[in-house]
């Protein structure tokens, strides 16, 4: 599942393509949208937001298109009107006399009057986007010393979207590697030292992979590695998908295991257990 890095990503994209630029013509793949097309042409796309893995399609009529990508959604940007070669069903098409913005794949699309997007459902529940809106590391730090958060285990946690919005499977391992936290810990069990660090890196690596195509690694580190003809997927990140790997910084076997139903990778000894595991 893409995570809010590359939603953020997406959605530049759609921005880019759509603008400022009249919609001549707009289609949904839904019998209960069809009703909206003939609204929503002749608009204009004003902004792009996100929230976490969902996409909002600001338009200067007052409505808003929301869609969430969930595990298999796709965002192309083409020339107008030239569809690309894929077996994968178009849920949304939205043309201009130069660019169209088809999304593939996706079923969890709505359109919402804007005084009604605070109230959907997932934009209600969804914690603090990095990425799109303005937050620090310090509130990040207060936010893992809340009692509703604090006693839960990292690896469920930063999984949560209640929690961070857009943080997803890669982007937990890597966070508490950076952070030393060990993934058996809640930040309860964690100093003050590694709170701010683990802030620090939310935003560090948000940010980075939203920069960089997915990389969370050390830049410069990365660049020796791919001078060195390394591929993307051996310099990309610091622990993820490394099982049997050694740990870039004291060469200790990276580990894998499953938490909330999910990889997570880590190193027994950059990240030591509370509890001495």
């Amino acid at each position: 599942m893409p995570e809010g890095p590359e939603i953020r990503r997406a959605a530049d994209s759609v921005e880019k393509a759509l603008i400022g630029r009249t919609i001549l013509d707009l289609s949904f793949a839904f019998e209960h949208l069809e009703g909206y097309e003939n609204t929503l042409k002749g608009t204009k796309v004003e902004r792009v937001d996100t929230k976490g893995k969902a996409m909002l399609i600001r338009l200067d009529n007052g409505f808003t298109i929301y869609s969430h990508n969930q595990l298999y959604g796709k965002w192309y940007i083409r020339n107008a009107y030239n569809y690309p070669k894929t077996n994968r069903q178009l849920r949304l098409a939205i043309h201009n006399e130069k660019k169209s913005a088809l999304l593939y794949s996706a079923s969890d699309i709505e359109v919402l009057r804007n005084e009604e997007v605070e109230d959907h459902p997932f934009i209600r529940k969804t914690g603090p986007d990095l990425l799109s809106e303005t937050v620090t590391a310090r509130d990040l730090y207060h936010r893992f010393q809340n009692q509703r958060f604090r006693k839960r285990k990292w690896t469920t946690l930063l999984l949560d979207q209640s929690f961070i919005a857009g943080i997803g499977n890669y982007l937990r391992s890597e966070i508490l590697f950076v952070s030393g936290i060990s993934p058996f810990s809640r930040p309860a069990d964690c100093t003050d030292q590694q709170l701010q660090k683990a802030a620090e890196a939310c935003m560090e690596l948000v940010w980075r992979s939203y920069h960089h195509k997915g990389i969370t690694t050390d830049l410069e580190l990365a660049g020796r590695l791919k001078e060195q003809g390394k591929k993307r997927s051996e310099y990309r990140h610091w622990v993820f998908n490394r099982e049997g790997s050694p740990c870039r910084i004291d060469g200790t076997e990276i580990l894998k295991f499953r938490a909330a139903s999910r990889r997570c990778y880590y190193c027994p000894t950059c990240q030591k257990d509370p509890d001495g595991r």
